[in-house]
């Protein structure tokens, strides 16, 4: 390999160490100016839960760093979460240059929607599917049985619910990325429409508590966000030969 030849790549090296740099430091930023209050947010993600436990009962701890480390780690999390946007950014940053105009016209918005999106799924998850999901396994438990949740059992079960829902608010992204590069149209999924709705109510189960309401409040919005997809999906569908002649022309005037 030539210098001329490592010198691009030296180049790349050096601004994706930077951007990596600078989404690190978002995230130490917000972790040190959360991390003060740790107990307070533990307690904030747990008050779903501790609203819907039995009168006398409370969450425990059964390792003995528990009490320390699980706030600490939910804060971390929560840090990362908020830094999403700052990370995107970054993440923009490095590949932009490298893009055509009508690409970044189009990754741009898709980066912002997507973030907000998950963030949506995440306050649905908490605000409507946490209260009605502890109810139902609080009051399922066996006569005789005191309910008392582990703190880090707890963090455990709800870090993987918040996921679950923000990525699952993510399809009208996936749809529109989809008929954008040209993998379906928006005629053959809406001739899918019948297994879409099956395979909402599918993911529902699999991804939420074992009651209806759970898995019916992730399914619906699902094939709703689903919907949503669609309808955006025949601005971006069907344009890769205009995007060949937009990209040739591009390269005509570079």
């Amino acid at each position: 390999m030539s210098v001329e030849d490592t010198q691009p790549l030296i180049a790349h090296l050096i601004e994706l160490r930077k951007r990596l740099l600078n989404s690190i430091i978002a995230v130490i930023v917000i972790f040190l100016a959360l991390v003060y209050f740790a107990n307070d947010i533990y307690q904030l993600v747990s008050a779903p839960l501790i609203k819907q436990l039995p009168h006398g009962a409370t969450m425990i701890a059964t390792d003995v760093a528990s009490p320390f480390f699980t706030p600490i780690k939910l804060t971390f999390m929560v840090s990362l979460i908020l830094s999403a946007p700052v990370i995107l950014y970054q993440v923009w940053a490095f590949v932009a240059p490298a893009l055509y105009k009508h690409e970044r016209r189009l990754v741009m918005p898709l980066l912002v929607s997507s973030t907000l999106l998950f963030y949506i799924g995440m306050a649905f998850a908490y605000f409507v599917v946490f209260p009605l999901a502890f109810g139902f396994l609080t009051h399922a438990a066996p006569v005789g049985v005191l309910v008392s949740t582990d703190i880090k059992s707890y963090l455990d079960f709800v870090m993987s619910l918040f996921i679950a829902f923000g990525v699952s608010f993510e399809v009208p992204v996936a749809i529109v990325l989809l008929c954008w590069v040209g993998v379906t149209t928006p005629d053959d999924l809406r001739k899918k429409r019948p297994y879409v709705l099956v395979g909402a109510f599918v993911v529902g189960m699999l991804l939420t508590p074992p009651d209806v309401f759970s898995q019916t409040l992730l399914a619906i919005p699902m094939y709703c966000l689903f919907e949503v997809g669609l309808f955006f999906s025949r601005f971006y569908a069907g344009k890769r030969a205009t995007r060949d002649e937009d990209a040739e022309a591009e390269e005509t005037e570079e």
